[in-house]
């Protein structure tokens, strides 16, 4: 099962991905066995990481919120499948991972841990919502074992057009923060950039929190864009740019009146995060950021 997903660190399509499907026949000591293996290599590899962007310069979890500016503009980013590619099929590995944490957590056997999968998914926005709530699971544990584990150092590489590309808009000083914002769990999303080589080049994180078990809030729910406009010091949703994949999550952003939501489609829509909705903007890749918000590359 786990040593499937090893292997799977090419990549090459998501046929291998429903190939490791069935192979999850492994008993429960191996899979925590191995995952606790990848853990350490994965953390031996992040911390022996020396490129540039390599490092947070930003405090993660600040003990004080900033007071709010009206004047304030912010970006706020995505990070799985925006800030690296969908292509690049983590999404499919990850898929993979938490299918596998429901085989051997779960004790079901293939097709109910699908099943169930999508049906958390769908109705909660994220499977680990369901798990804690019908299952009693612990967010922080099942973070370990699915997201922690992934061996991203096999996949995401210092990407220098994407470097570049940020440290125009950050040059350009048109908004005065650049504001990672995902429905992962701080350890996933700063390990991604750090790996990319961009983790400079952010004010700050708002990140879905694990730890808060049973008020685990995450996009598209609108507290969740309260909680990032809090911890970044947005004043106005007014004065705020937003890019993700999710067109439910860019739904949200454009009911709550973002000045520009840009919804990145790499080549076609995934109806599991909703359809594109009316009003907003399309771009294919990150790097086309400039073509979609040209006022702010001068």
């Amino acid at each position: 099962m786990f040593s499937s997903i090893l292997r799977f660190g090419a990549l090459s399509n998501s046929r291998t991905a429903q190939m490791t499907f069935s192979k999850s026949t492994q008993n429960h000591a191996q899979y925590r066995e191995q995952v606790e293996a990848q853990l350490r290599e994965n953390w031996d590899r992040l911390e022996s990481l020396t490129h540039e962007g390599s490092q947070v310069t930003f405090e993660v979890d600040p003990r004080q919120t900033p007071k709010q500016d009206p004047d304030l503009k912010i970006f706020f980013f995505d990070i799985d499948n925006c800030l690296y590619k969908r292509s690049t099929k983590i999404h499919d590995l990850m898929q993979v991972s938490i299918h596998d944490y429901f085989v051997s957590e779960l004790k079901l056997d293939d097709n109910a841990a699908r099943t169930l999968h999508h049906s958390y998914y769908r109705e909660y926005g994220l499977a680990i919502r369901g798990l804690v709530k019908h299952h009693d699971i612990h967010a922080l544990e099942y973070n370990k074992m699915v997201d922690d584990a992934l061996p991203l150092h096999d996949i995401l590489k210092p990407d220098p057009a994407l470097r570049a590309m940020l440290k125009r808009l950050r040059s350009s000083k048109t908004v005065d923060k650049m504001w990672l914002f995902t429905n992962a769990y701080k350890n996933h999303g700063l390990r991604c950039v750090r790996l990319l080589g961009i983790a400079d080049l952010f004010d700050g994180i708002t990140y879905c929190d694990y730890s808060q078990r049973y008020n685990l809030i995450c996009k598209p729910d609108p507290r969740a864009f309260e909680r990032a406009k809090v911890q970044s010091g947005l004043g106005n949703y007014g004065n705020a740019w937003f890019v993700d994949d999710s067109g439910s999550n860019i739904q949200t952003g454009i009911s709550l009146g973002f000045k520009k939501c840009i919804h990145l489609i790499e080549e076609e829509v995934d109806e599991m995060l909703g359809k594109n909705p009316p009003g907003s903007l399309i771009i294919k890749t990150i790097e086309d950021l400039p073509e979609a918000a040209p006022e702010l590359f001068p």
